[in-house]
């Protein structure tokens, strides 16, 4: 009856030999690998706004400035990790990097924190895509933890269906994100030009707080959960179809772009519209609202950030399995994480992490904004071991 029921929730069991087949081509693995990095604009803004509201209108005028240091910072991520590809293609990201020119404890500190990053980006993405579905739903505010669950359940079956099949499934939320937001960033930048910009003065609460280096810098540093993602590639480059390094650094300059351009684009916007959040309403949705009014328009962009951050999660599932693996190989973990499931994926990985974000969603309340402080320290913390800095 368990076997049964198991063949129908996740597919009948597949013979290893098919591995290889089982790889990605460069539009399954963006879709795969893509989701948490593209899906980052919608809390990465939402944060800075949030980081820089309570100045007033004078500390609004500072998000496309700290947007556009996040972009260099962006750049100088991506063109690391592309390095990285094709000097490591065996995968393992920063802990592969950091242990063979640092040493095995900062590799481990790196992998680490990659782990613990993962399963907080699980978390976030779940809650921040339920708190885009309650800014055009508002009755479902109270219901947002059990939402983040079910959707958590959704992710975690279609991931221990295979690797192939996953990729699938994300392909329909990634595209219609893509093609929608940058629809609407492109008419958006029409409208601009045609009415120009309106001052952020004109609709900006009252200050609660001077403008402050702390200030700037805090919304600087959660801005930065925007680079996060951007390592997923270069961890799973084994599931790319040959020639490996090749297809996964190609994959990565386009992420980078698309993720560069979203992100500026709609920070942008925000500043230059003037616009601000109700309190029970992202940004991003503000600015939609702006746009294109409540109508039809409205919901498809509501729902398709709603799809890419439920789906961001995708990257945590593809990503955090491998590095168990690799860090079980090694003895570092138990070797349970080393041994591939039914569907030929690392189905121990999947049902730790799936376990763990669960756990933050219900002890943070669904609170996105709780949970980015954690996040963002994660994130830097990987990326500064992977490339020899000091962790902020």
């Amino acid at each position: 009856m368990l076997s049964k029921l198991k063949d129908v929730l996740i597919g009948p069991p597949l013979p290893t030999k098919i591995l290889e087949h089982k790889q990605l081509n460069k539009i399954r693995a963006l879709a795969a690998f893509s989701p948490d990095a593209l899906a980052s604009i919608a809390y990465a803004n939402q944060e800075i706004y949030l980081g820089l509201v309570v100045a007033g209108s004078i500390g609004l005028t500072y998000a496309l400035p700290i947007g556009l240091a996040i972009i260099g910072v962006l750049v100088i991520v991506a063109l690391s990790y592309f390095q990285t590809i094709h000097a490591y293609p065996s995968g393992g990201g920063s802990y592969i990097v950091a242990r063979a020119n640092l040493g095995v404890l900062p590799g481990l500190i790196a992998a680490a924190a990659l782990m613990v990053d993962y399963v907080l980006n699980a978390a976030v993405s779940l809650t921040a895509g339920v708190a885009a579905l309650a800014s055009t739903f508002p009755a479902l505010w109270p219901h947002r933890v059990a939402l983040a669950i079910i959707l958590l359940l959704v992710i975690t079956l279609i991931n221990l269906r295979g690797l192939q099949e996953s990729a699938t499934f994300m392909a329909v939320p990634v595209y219609l994100f893509l093609g929608t937001f940058l629809l609407m960033l492109g008419y958006g930048l029409v409208r601009l030009f045609i009415e120009g910009p309106t001052p952020t003065g004109a609709s900006a609460p009252p200050a609660t707080s001077p403008l402050t280096l702390i200030l700037i810098l805090h919304a600087f540093s959660t801005g930065c959960t925007a680079l996060t993602g951007i390592e997923a590639i270069s961890n799973g480059v084994p599931a790319f179809k040959s020639p490996q390094s090749r297809n996964a650094g190609r994959t990565l300059i386009v992420m980078a772009v698309l993720m560069g351009s979203l992100f500026l684009g709609s920070i942008g916007l925000t500043q230059l519209f003037g616009i601000v959040a109700s309190p029970h309403e992202t940004i991003l949705s503000a600015l939609a609202r702006r746009l294109l009014g409540s109508g039809p328009l409205y919901l498809i962009i509501q729902f398709s950030t709603l799809g890419i951050l439920a789906v961001a999660t995708n990257t945590s599932f593809m990503d955090f399995p491998r590095i168990s693996a690799i860090l079980a190989r090694d003895g570092f973990l138990p070797r349970q994480f080393t041994g591939l499931g039914d569907r030929l994926v690392f189905a121990n990985g999947i049902l730790f992490l799936s376990l763990a974000a669960g756990g933050l969603i219900i002890l943070f309340n669904g609170d996105t904004h709780a949970l980015v402080p954690l996040f963002a320290i994660g994130a830097s913390a990987s990326s500064a071991k992977a490339h020899g800095l000091p962790s902020l």
